[in-house]
């Protein structure tokens, strides 16, 4: 079953709204690209934001031999993938199946350079009245070393 897809520029969105929409959109059926993904805005004061990853995703450890260690998300779009996961039922087949719907990207791939991008007004960045921090900034806090896959 092919749902259609919906190809979504992420810059200058806000995470939380965005992947809302994404995760609707997923459980509707529908197949979802989301590019630019290190350009995703997360409101907040900068400073405040990064400590608070630092302290959820870093903070955690693990008493478990050092030949396990529990995946912590460093990546940009490991980090949205997260937050679309939160927003599903993914302890049952229709969240996890609509999760592998979802398909995110560092930057613009050359297939989806000529597609028009979709854009959601409501979850426009410009309208925060505090400061915002991207997501690629909090991944190079977290120690991602990438740049475009």
């Amino acid at each position: 079953m092919q749902g259609e897809v919906v190809v979504i520029d992420g810059e200058g969105q806000i995470l939380g709204r965005l992947a809302s929409r994404v995760a609707k959109m997923l459980l509707e059926g529908k197949r979802v690209v989301v590019v630019n993904v290190e350009k995703i805005a997360v409101s907040g004061d900068p400073v405040m934001v990064v400590q608070s990853y630092k302290r959820t995703i870093l903070g955690v450890k693990s008493h478990f031999s050092h030949k396990w260690r529990p995946k912590r998300p460093r990546s940009p779009v490991r980090l949205f993938k997260a937050a679309v996961r939160g927003m599903l039922p993914k302890h049952n087949r229709r969240g996890r199946e609509a999760l592998k719907r979802l398909k995110a990207y560092v930057g613009v791939p050359e297939e989806y350079a000529g597609v028009e991008k979709t854009r959601f007004p409501e979850a426009d960045a410009s309208r925060l009245s505090r400061g915002y921090v991207t997501l690629e900034r909090i991944a190079r806090e977290l120690g991602w070393r990438g740049g475009a896959r």
